[in-house]
């Protein structure tokens, strides 16, 4: 069962940060050249009906695979182990991402047009480079550390 949560994590992670590569190296750039949030949204509306199941499952697989390296949820956050530390940098980076994303959803993405196409981009970012970061954390679970 543990092996084929981790390929559910691994994919649902490939999605999730590949796509958001993709919006801020390729299409974002564009978009502000341009001054064309219709590409981001074009882009969005595809990427969001992969990405949000693809987050969703990688929170319920996250949360299940941390559940099986320290079974005692107390313990996630008794910083006593280099895996109790990563649990908690990969739950406070996922919050980040949601806070980040209702905010964009509730705040910016309403009101978007092209004089503050900028306002996206400081979520979209941030969010990338937080994608990469739990990637890389997550990498530490077998290697010992983040880095």
């Amino acid at each position: 069962m543990y092996k084929y949560f981790l390929i559910l994590h691994i994919l649902a992670a490939t999605v999730w940060a590949g796509g958001h590569l993709v919006l801020a190296l390729t299409i974002l750039p564009k978009a502000l050249r341009r001054n064309a949030p219709e590409l981001v949204f074009e882009f969005d509306s595809g990427f969001e009906r992969i990405a949000i199941p693809a987050l969703l499952l990688l929170v319920v697989t996250g949360l299940w695979l941390a559940y099986r390296m320290i079974p005692d949820v107390s313990a996630w956050f008794s910083f006593e182990n280099y895996v109790s530390t990563l649990i908690v940098a990969k739950l406070t980076l996922l919050v980040l991402t949601v806070a980040l994303a209702v905010d964009a959803r509730i705040r910016i993405i309403p009101n978007i047009a092209s004089d503050n196409l900028k306002t996206l981009a400081f979520h979209i970012i941030p969010v990338t480079i937080i994608s990469v970061l739990l990637v890389i954390i997550g990498v530490g679970f077998r290697t010992g550390g983040a880095f």
